[in-house]
């Protein structure tokens, strides 16, 4: 029978650091423990949640399970040719940690996506983005445990069914399979993805002309510090919500009443509006109420100073979203999950 602990509080395990306790928590390492634990059928009769970083999640109440949490370490590289190479990397290993692995070698495809929190096998389940690029750009390959057999399982790119901030994983197998590890096609002879100006801009601070992917990952480092709160100073989840998604239509009538909104075309057609320029013109941006507050360089990061709840963070959440509703007929989906 697998080891468990009891009653062990999850404050330092999640970003948010919110005070919750969960019945039953077990670390998982060895897919030999895994197995084990599905083995033993605990999975069939009491309610389980599997955590990584515990960079995308808000527990609004204790969970009356077991938290499963996902730590396999390890990276393997392949060489397939002159201009690629493939690697594989275990769910359990930190995010940033990976992608500086990867710049460090002259792996070019995901410098863009650099000091995003969490662990590696949370970034197909959210399709993780920024500045321009998505992991599904990169993905090869998912291999996970279906947890109900023990068995593993392989999703290729197409089969994952990514979306914005959405995957498979997201909806029909959550909570059905344990993502074990992710591997990646990544470039030897890397393009420069710079088409966000906020990348540029930094850059001629810089005085970087012609920059290489290590350059692109350090632009991109330095302007998520400049902006976003570090977690294990000031508790928060990341992006909370997700840019919404409308048509260009419905876009571009906006910006004719609000000339200074901002968004971009998509390929298909629509338009994708900046949450944070939505909430920061409800006058929200630096709002604080008690310990739960929107921060006040990112209006799209909501920050814990202390002793909020999860109940006071997703409390201020929902009156964001009517405010933003209210003011510019736009709702805001949540990208964080919430327990």
């Amino acid at each position: 029978m697998p080891d468990f602990r009891e009653n062990v509080s999850l404050r330092n395990l999640i970003t948010f650091h919110i005070d919750a306790n969960a019945r039953y928590y077990i670390k998982i390492s060895t897919l030999g423990e895994l197995q084990e634990l599905i083995a033993s059928g605990f999975l069939h009769k009491h309610p389980f949640l599997l955590l990584g970083g515990g960079s995308n999640i808000l527990f609004t109440k204790d969970f009356e399970g077991l938290v499963i949490h996902i730590q396999n370490k390890g990276i393997e590289v392949q060489p397939t040719d002159n201009t690629t190479v493939f690697v594989k990397c275990a769910a359990g290993e930190n995010w940033s940690d990976f992608v500086t692995f990867c710049v460090q070698r002259g792996f070019g495809g995901l410098e863009n996506l650099s000091l995003i929190p969490g662990n590696v096998g949370s970034c197909p389940i959210q399709n993780i983005g920024a500045y321009g690029v998505e992991v599904k750009n990169s993905l090869i390959s998912v291999e996970a445990i279906d947890l109900s057999t023990g068995k593993f399982r392989v999703f290729t790119n197409q089969e994952c069914g990514f979306g914005y901030r959405d995957s498979i994983f997201k909806r029909e197998l959550k909570g059905k399979v344990a993502i074990w590890s992710v591997t990646f096609s990544l470039n030897l002879c890397p393009s420069i993805h710079i088409e966000y100006g906020a990348i540029t801009t930094e850059l001629q601070l810089l005085g970087i002309v012609n920059p290489c992917i290590a350059d692109i990952s350090k632009a991109v480092t330095r302007i998520r510090q400049s902006k976003l709160p570090d977690p294990e100073i000031l508790g928060n989840a990341g992006s909370f919500f997700k840019n919404p998604v409308v048509s260009l239509e419905f876009a571009e009538n906006l910006k004719k009443e609000f000339p200074g909104i901002v968004f971009f075309s998509q390929a298909d057609g629509n338009a994708k509006l900046a949450a944070g320029w939505l909430i920061e013109h409800c006058g929200l941006k630096g709002f604080r109420e008690g310990d739960a507050g929107v921060h006040q360089n990112q209006a799209l990061v909501l920050v814990n100073y202390g002793k909020a709840t999860g109940n006071d963070i997703l409390d201020l959440a929902k009156n964001i979203q009517q405010s933003v509703n209210q003011h510019f007929g736009v709702y805001l989906e949540i990208e964080v999950n919430i327990v």
